[in-house]
């Protein structure tokens, strides 16, 4: 049994006890014993969150307060961050899209199969190398990559998208909690782009649990109040802390000009890979740790007046929606 193999097993044995444990006592106690085949596939993404949250408090907690880029001043902002984080980690976002998207792709992918469209296999793309379970996740890893490049992009250079991707940008206090802190609607539209194609490419269950896991450790590491970067060469192989805050820089990473007038575009959208960023001419190596934000909540319009993004959760979610329904 190769490594890839006794983690998946080792894994499976933990959701199982999980669910037997917690999860299904809970199910028959509330009525929902018809939910269960559904349960148990929700519960492997809780378990993904419970080994997320303790990597981030056991690991990346320590390394911030070891080298922070700058110091804790709003613990208000810190703490909803942490509550983004704790919805999407611990499967209430997971549970939304059940009830919302889910239907959807599943219906979308039962008319595909109707229709004689099977997903395209990557993974059969050159037998007995690309069929290795360590080269098929590697190769879905740098294909799903490059499209969440493109999404990325999107989210910055599509002005309606940007109203609810505004609020990513708004946290002037980044931390390691901050990846999450998104506009419930943003998460939806990428999140179903990213279903859709790794359905029709024929990524597997287990190898998406493994990307979006992946995915999600790098980005909690990216966000942190964290003085780190990956040297010369480090930098061009894999996102850093130093790569991704200039990106959130104000007037840099994903806007530049006046207030008013701004230029939506920018710097660094490479989620994993800064290779998309070299190869498509988006990529900044600047040295610095510049300070994070919007510009429109640091200078005045031709009013006076500063954007606010909202201070708490329910705030921030309802600002998010008026602003893509006024789109200034």
């Amino acid at each position: 049994m190769n490594s890839l193999q006794w983690l998946g097993s080792l894994f499976d044995e933990a959701q199982q006890q999980l669910f037997e444990q917690l999860v299904q006592p809970l199910l028959f106690a509330c009525g929902g014993g018809s939910w269960l085949e559904d349960a148990y596939g929700a519960t492997g993404w809780l378990l993904v969150g419970l080994l997320q949250l303790v990597l981030l408090l056991l690991v990346l907690a320590p390394l911030q307060r070891w080298r922070p880029v700058e110091p804790m001043t709003d613990r208000q902002a810190v703490r909803t961050d942490l509550l983004y984080t704790l919805i999407h980690r611990l499967g209430l976002f997971r549970l939304v899209l059940f009830f919302t998207l889910d239907p959807f792709t599943d219906a979308l992918q039962g008319w595909l199969h109707v229709q004689g469209q099977s997903a395209w296999q990557l993974d059969a793309l050159w037998p007995g190398v690309t069929d290795l379970p360590w080269v098929s996740l590697l190769l879905y890893l740098l294909l799903l990559d490059l499209l969440q490049y493109g999404v990325h992009r999107a989210q910055h250079r599509w002005d309606w998208w940007w109203q609810l991707h505004a609020l990513h940008h708004s946290q002037r206090q980044m931390t390691m909690w901050t990846d999450n802190r998104n506009h419930l609607l943003d998460d939806l539209l990428g999140h179903l782009i990213i279903v859709i194609v790794a359905q029709c490419i024929g990524v597997a269950p287990g190898q998406f649990v493994a990307i979006v896991a992946i995915t999600q450790l790098s980005e909690s590491l990216q966000h942190a109040n964290l003085r780190l970067h990956f040297g010369r060469w480090g930098e061009r192989l894999w996102v850093s802390p130093r790569f991704h805050r200039l990106h959130h820089a104000i007037g840099l990473g994903h806007e530049s000009g006046p207030v008013g007038q701004q230029v939506l575009g920018g710097h660094n959208f490479g989620v994993l890979l800064p290779w998309w960023d070299m190869l498509f001419g988006t990529a900044c190596f600047a040295p610095g740790y510049a300070p994070t934000g919007i510009r429109d909540q640091v200078e005045p319009d031709a009013q006076g007046r500063l954007r606010d993004y909202g201070q708490g959760f329910w705030q921030q979610q309802k600002l998010g929606l008026l602003r893509l329904w006024r789109r200034t």
